[in-house]
């Protein structure tokens, strides 16, 4: 039996605002949106990938909408990039902000920064060095 990681669920309230933050500050595409249960809460969720809305690259964004969302920390997502500094931009240009200013590692031969979405979860990105 084999077992492979897939995707992420990020609990969200603003649904359609957190769905246009990834887009365009990840790049990520909108591949689809279903409206279900999950037990007996009912939830609307937007899949956004890369190349599609299943597999490596892939984060669903989940509205319980009869709930609030949790606090966020939980979770700290992880993106790669070739242009960090152009990243850190696009997310505070798109109503995000920064929780650690850009530095280089002293562990490995990247870039990062620590970033926070418009509801406060935070994702760790990376550049490599060559």
């Amino acid at each position: 039996m084999s077992t492979t990681y897939s995707f992420t669920k990020l609990v969200v309230d603003d649904l359609e605002k957190m769905s246009a933050f990834y887009q365009d500050v990840y790049g990520l595409k909108a591949f689809d949106r279903i409206q279900a249960e999950i037990g007996v809460d009912p939830i609307d969720e937007i899949m956004l990938g890369v190349d599609s809305a299943h597999g490596p690259g892939s984060i669903m964004l989940l509205k319980f909408v009869d709930k609030s969302a949790p606090t966020p920390g939980a979770v700290i997502l992880g993106f790669q990039t070739d242009d960090l500094e152009a990243l850190v931009d696009r997310v505070v240009a798109n109503g995000g902000s920064v929780h650690a200013e850009i530095k280089t590692s002293d562990v490995a031969p990247v870039k990062v920064a620590f970033t926070v979405d418009p509801e406060g979860n935070q994702a760790e990105c990376i550049q490599t060095l060559t």
